[in-house]
């Protein structure tokens, strides 16, 4: 394995305090060819020495590299999203949603690995303009098979917005078209996630068998037990529903209902979110980057998380090991990508060291 310039990677030590997993502590892992070894290799010369305390790679399960707020950004712009959560350690995305095609970064080594959920899919008229295919019912089959062909194994649907008739959030997709357009994507080996923010859509969503719903704001003590019933996660994305108040502030005089409505949703956030928790649905760490969002905030999402009364350790895993797993990567395992991040102290113990990352490791690569 190779960095971007072509020269084979040093051989790294890693020591201190390596957090293979969240009780898995060791005093040090070793790095040759990119990967990880977890035993010293024989011979091994020009060692270079990172001393910290390390983790694998964080997980950000929700941000849109190559999206701006105007839509579609260009290469350079793509890159610099990138090389920002990369540096803020976050080295496995999931992107949920972008009308970009960045499958050119899979040839850089020294940007994080991006796991696609292709273009959202909406309904007409009832998403951010320029963000999603807007579409009617009847075609949400056609464009799932798209989307997941097109992605790495996951789709993206925008579940509910502003109907502007209504004034008000809505669901956007009958029952019946949501039930066929998932069964196609889990056909072709694809999982299917959901943007909600309101209550309404939720039930219909899990008992068509999603796998995932973004935000999930609307969570009640009706839904929490199907979640946790089926198994389906949620990526609460927390930093973003912080500007909750802010959008309400600004649309109260046209849509007063929607905007009442976001404040209750704002307001309850953290209740549901450790409510859900407590019942067992799966909750990973994600921040919405990418629209209106700067990229980058990872290290904040899970200081949320712990506001909102995850235990430091659960919420630190959904950034991390837990994350890892149910998006199928590995960890600090033998053989596995030497993609890590080194801290000053024990993250377990203080989440917010995770703003400040002391090194940032890419295929075995000190990249920050």
């Amino acid at each position: 394995m190779s960095d971007v310039s072509g020269a084979t990677p040093p051989v790294l030590r890693v020591k201190g305090a390596v957090l293979v997993g969240p009780e898995d502590v060791r005093d040090e892992v070793w790095v040759v060819g990119g990967r990880v070894a977890l035993s010293a290799p024989a011979g091994a010369r020009d060692v270079r020495t990172v001393e910290g305390w390390a983790l694998p790679g964080l997980v950000d399960a929700h941000c849109h590299v190559g999206l701006d707020a105007h839509g579609a950004v260009p290469a350079e712009e793509a890159e610099k999203q990138a090389l920002t959560e990369r540096d803020a350690g976050a080295l496995l995305l999931r992107d949920a949603g972008s009308p970009s095609d960045t499958h050119w970064t899979d040839a850089r080594e020294d940007l994080p690995r991006i796991i696609r959920a292709g273009r959202h899919i909406a309904r007409t008229r009832r998403y951010i303009r320029d963000f999603a295919h807007e579409i009617e019912p009847e075609d949400l089959v056609a464009y799932v098979a798209r989307e997941a062909r097109r992605g790495d194994g996951w789709v993206k649907l925008v579940g509910d917005w502003i109907d502007r008739e209504e004034g008000d959030l809505t669901a956007c997709w009958p029952r019946g078209a949501v039930e066929a357009a998932i069964a196609e994507a889990h056909r072709l080996g694809a999982r299917v996630t959901a943007h909600c923010f309101a209550e309404d859509s939720l039930a219909d969503l899990v008992e068509a068998g999603i796998d995932c719903v973004e935000h999930a704001t609307g969570l009640t003590e009706e839904t929490i037990p199907l979640f946790a019933g089926r198994g389906v996660a949620i990526v609460p994305t927390l930093v973003n529903i912080a500007t909750f108040p802010r959008l309400a502030d600004g649309g109260e005089a046209k849509f007063p209902r929607w905007s009442a409505h976001m404040r209750r949703l704002h307001a309850r956030r953290y209740e549901t979110v450790r409510a859900a928790f407590d019942a067992g649905v799966p909750v990973f760490t994600g921040t919405d980057a990418g629209g209106s969002l700067p990229h980058g905030l990872i290290g904040a999402e899970v200081a949320e998380l712990v506001r909102a009364g995850l235990p430091p350790l659960a919420a630190l895993s959904a950034a991390v090991w837990d994350a890892r797993a149910w998006l199928g990567r590995p960890g600090l395992e033998e053989g596995a990508p030497a993609d890590l991040v080194v801290y000053e102290s024990d993250p377990r113990a203080d989440v917010r060291v995770l703003t400040a990352p002391r090194r940032v490791v890419m295929s075995g690569r000190v990249v920050a």
